[in-house]
């Protein structure tokens, strides 16, 4: 991956890390309810799923770009367009609430660690997201599997960093997204939708 590529992909990372999520509710509620320590147990369990989810979608481009030389152009033009997709969706949808006037039940690591797990496994939009979003960053003229490997650590790291920011700043943040829920959304709406048209014009 050229240097530049790299610099827009980690980029992205970060700005998609961002977007309202499963993990990304789950993670501020278990940072409200439980501290940003225990969290760790959350945001790890959510970090696993990501790399099993990121391997699958992988494995499905690996193939198609073996079958057909032509099947990165025709990944980048449908994953542009489901990016699009997903940005009029996330742009059209009510703010983001977290309910943490509930009293905190004792919760064990283990049981923190599995809820972050089956809420990033159990959402099939990721797997569909990842098929998107990653062919939008390879080349096809180099071997694929360091390119996938440096991908997928990039962006496991990415939401590590940003999923444990968000449990550190669970009380604060709660607040805001309940008052600036909605332009966050179209914010990141915005992004989506700019992804989804510029990414497969570019080189």
């Amino acid at each position: 991956m050229a240097s530049h590529t790299l610099f827009i992909y980690i980029l992205a990372a970060f700005g998609l890390s961002l977007t309202p999520g499963p993990n990304s509710l789950l993670v501020l509620t278990h940072g409200a309810l439980h501290g940003h320590r225990r969290t760790w147990f959350t945001v790890w369990g959510g970090a696993l799923g990501f790399l099993l989810l990121i391997a699958l979608s992988m494995a499905g481009i690996g193939a198609l770009l073996k079958a057909s030389a032509h099947a990165l152009i025709v990944l980048k033009l449908v994953g542009g367009a489901y990016l699009v997709w997903l940005g009029i969706q996330l742009w059209r949808s009510p703010p983001v609430m977290v309910a943490t006037d509930v009293p905190a039940a004792q919760t064990s690591g283990g049981a923190m660690f599995r809820q972050g797990l089956l809420t990033a496994i159990s959402n099939p939009k990721a797997l569909l997201f990842y098929g998107a979003f990653l062919p939008q960053f390879i080349d096809s003229s180099r071997d694929l599997l360091p390119q996938f490997i440096l991908m997928a650590t990039i962006f496991v790291a990415v939401e590590i960093l940003v999923e444990w920011l968000l449990a550190l700043l669970a009380h604060r943040i709660r607040p805001l997204l309940q008052r600036a829920g909605r332009k966050f959304n179209q914010v990141c709406g915005g992004m989506f939708m700019a992804m989804g048209v510029a990414l497969p014009m570019t080189r």
